[in-house]
């Protein structure tokens, strides 16, 4: 078994709050500088940019978790991880079936765009993707589950877009398969002040929106290996495999 230094929450220009020099190629070099053995994408209510930065990723040793930033009726931030390329392209089909349509307006936000390896832009979002999707925080679990994928409620302390803030409470029968904290939160605290489960793992992340972010806020895995399927299992704690953020 072996430790693994993860950042699970990361946006690239796609997501029009992140800064330009979030290109897939910045990222990964970033990534490896500061140590990190796996990231994840997750971009808002897209998954279009996360295949690039995977490629690059291998090309590096760098693990790559293909992911979004999903935002649910209740306009609670969520994050929804997929192992299989086919599974997110399925995922990415239910986010364009119920997202609403609304313009980008100029000067209000940056450019969402898709890059390619090279820091060349592919195409331009018009439509603004940060928007809550016409689902439910329970309808959209049950989409990633079905699915095969990993759900896990976005930095659940924020004061907005947070699970606790805009719900007050965990519901009843949601099926977490962790919940993620920002960078400046401590374990232990967040736990206590919300009444998280203790079988439930916490994952610290930096949501970062700018390179001088990326790894400022990490999670610890404990695994044989770093794939998805590993990362998986270390959410459910199997096999020794565990999930460390303290």
């Amino acid at each position: 078994m072996k430790r693994y230094r993860a950042d699970l929450h990361l946006h690239t220009v796609l997501s029009a709050c992140a800064e330009l020099e979030m290109s897939p190629a910045a990222i990964v070099t970033t990534a490896r500088q500061r140590g990190l053995d796996m990231i994840a994408i997750t971009d808002h209510n897209s998954t279009l940019q996360t295949k690039v930065v995977k490629e690059l990723g291998e090309e590096v040793g760098l693990t790559v978790i293909c992911g979004v930033e999903v935002t649910t009726r209740e306009e609670v931030h969520c994050l929804a991880y997929f192992g299989e390329e086919e599974r997110l392209d399925q995922f990415q089909a239910f986010i364009d079936q119920h997202l609403p349509i609304l313009p980008l307006l100029p000067g209000s936000y940056q450019y969402q765009a898709v890059v390619d390896k090279s820091d060349g832009i592919v195409r331009l979002i018009d439509n603004f993707l940060n928007v809550g999707l016409q689902k439910s925080i329970d309808e959209i679990e049950a989409e990633v589950h079905r699915l095969g994928g990993l759900f896990v409620p976005a930095h659940v302390e924020r004061p907005l877009f947070g699970l606790y803030s805009q719900l007050g409470l965990l519901p009843d029968g949601l099926q977490c398969d962790g919940m993620g904290i920002m960078w400046r939160s401590t374990a232990a605290d967040i736990r206590n002040r919300f009444r998280i489960p203790a079988g439930l793992p916490l994952m610290r992340a930096s949501d970062a929106h700018s390179l001088e972010e990326i790894g400022l806020g990490y999670t610890e895995l404990e695994m044989e290996s770093c794939t998805f399927d590993e990362f998986r299992q270390a959410l459910q704690g199997i096999g020794g495999r565990s999930v460390c953020c303290d």
